[in-house]
């Protein structure tokens, strides 16, 4: 997965949501090793100091845990990974209704148009 910025955010919070993504998406396993964080901030063209502010975050919230001669690991507690997901699930749904309303769409207006687009999605083989 390619990393991605936008100018409208810190790029540490956009990266800790990118790893996010990466770990509930399964892209990145429980207990996995993390590459270094200079790898990281290479990888993904910021200062390593961002990479390690992100990192920070994420040690803080428990996500990553960091052993002080092997480097770092995605937490291995599915619980929490689950959590994250559903919280992530959450967010990325309230949007949708939220730009759904502001475009007038009623809430049966939205699950039709959401089911048809499921049925597209389906046929198209994507």
């Amino acid at each position: 997965m390619a990393w991605q910025f936008r100018n409208d955010t810190p790029i540490y919070t956009q990266l800790i949501a990118q790893i996010q993504q990466r770990i509930v998406s399964g892209t990145l396993l429980p207990g996995e090793r993390l590459p270094s964080v200079r790898d990281l901030a290479t990888e993904a063209g910021v200062n390593p100091n961002t990479m390690q502010r992100a990192m920070m975050e994420m040690e803080r919230e428990e996500l990553v845990r960091s052993q002080r001669t092997a480097g770092r690991f995605v937490t291995e507690d599915e619980e929490r990974i689950q959590r994250l997901r559903e919280s992530m699930a959450r967010q990325r749904v309230k949007e949708f209704l939220e730009g759904m309303h502001l475009l007038g769409f009623q809430e049966d207006e939205i699950v039709t148009f959401v089911q048809k687009e499921g049925e597209n999605h389906e046929h198209s083989g994507v």
